[in-house]
């Protein structure tokens, strides 16, 4: 199994910019999928932006369409999320996670299954005012 780390949270300005970064230990980050999510308080955790294992295919909600972009570097064994013009709304502790269900069906469907991911992280948490 992987182990996963969240990073680069914090409290920044509307408008503003973040990069998450979600290190992975114990395997080779290439072999999996990795998903990003959020939850914000009283509201059920979501997925934001996922990337496959193998083509590089990416997956967005719509609601960061646009202003939020998923890379992987797998000699860093490191999935990034870089956050642009966020949004109070973009409140939120993320989490990464992964999967390999990407072997059998498409990012996008992938990214809307959370029941597939595993191995989640702790969580960084994401303040955006106003």
């Amino acid at each position: 199994q992987v182990h996963l780390v969240e990073s680069g949270g914090g409290l920044v300005q509307s408008g503003g910019s973040l990069r998450l970064s979600c290190a992975a230990s114990g395997s080779t980050l290439e072999n999996y999928a990795i998903g990003w999510f959020r939850q914000a308080p009283g509201k059920a955790r979501e997925g934001v932006s996922c990337i496959s294992s193998s083509d590089g295919s990416t997956s967005y909600a719509d609601s960061v369409k646009g202003r939020f972009t998923i890379t992987r570097d797998n000699a860093k064994n490191t999935v990034y999320l870089q956050m642009n013009s966020l949004k109070p709304e973009d409140t939120a502790v993320y989490y990464c996670a992964a999967s390999q269900v990407d072997r059998i069906t498409t990012v996008q469907t992938m990214c809307l299954m959370k029941g597939v991911f595993f191995d989640w992280g702790q969580g960084t948490q994401v303040t955006v005012s106003s």
